[in-house]
């Protein structure tokens, strides 16, 4: 499909460029974006508009690092005041967790850690990180389904995008809710144009596989 000339800024076909509705939000927490490198072509990927909107924000590229100093890229960054966004189905919604246990305050913290790709390469980066698992984990309950809606699959209705749950980790975390409000605005924008330029196909629906002439059950 021709999608017509690209944004110079985004790299998105023009039709479906946002960055005329890209606002700036400063913010006290840091945001520590790891995107897996299948990721960065993606049309619906939302972790550009997130460098693009919060000044606090870095993404790195790539698939593994030696350890938190090494993907952040700098050194003397205490690493107990940061948080993964990671699901824990043993911990309560809107939580930070440590890795012994306890529970943190989500507001003392200094900094969040995001996965960036699919729920499978997210996985990918997970397990190819072992220090991530010594972080302290934020597990977050979505009220509403992502705004991808049926643009993009999710294995489960309280997976979203990376924007989405970042915006909520933030306001938990004592970040100003215009911040998230602002930052689903131009994402749900987004989404829309992309939807209005069918830049996407719809999906395709499931079918059961067919039976073989002869193999459908009987009466019992």
């Amino acid at each position: 499909m021709n999608s017509g000339p690209s944004c110079e800024a985004c790299h998105r076909p023009t039709v479906a460029c946002v960055c005329d509705r890209v606002v700036s939000y400063p913010t006290r927490r840091r945001v520590l974006i790891l995107q897996h490198p299948q990721e960065q072509d993606a049309l619906l990927g939302s972790a550009q508009l997130l460098v693009a909107s919060l000044p606090m924000a870095k993404l790195v590229i790539g698939l593994s690092w030696r350890n938190f100093a090494s993907a952040l890229g700098e050194e003397g960054v205490d690493p107990h005041r940061w948080a993964v966004l990671f699901p824990d189905r043993e911990a309560p919604a809107g939580s930070v967790t440590t890795r012994g246990g306890a529970q943190l305050d989500p507001r003392e913290l200094e900094g969040i850690v995001v996965l960036d790709g699919t729920w499978s390469k997210a996985k990918t980066l997970w397990w190819r990180n072992p220090w991530l698992t010594k972080l302290n984990r934020l597990t977050l309950a979505p009220a509403q389904p992502s705004i991808y809606g049926s643009l993009r699959a999710e294995p489960r209705r309280e997976y979203v995008s990376t924007l989405e749950s970042v915006a909520a980790a933030l306001t938990l975390a004592g970040e100003p809710k215009e911040i998230e409000v602002g930052l689903l605005r131009v994402f749900r924008t987004l989404v829309q144009r992309v939807r209005d330029a069918h830049l996407v196909p719809p999906p395709a629906r499931h079918r059961p596989p067919r039976r073989p002439r002869g193999s459908e059950p009987g009466p019992t």
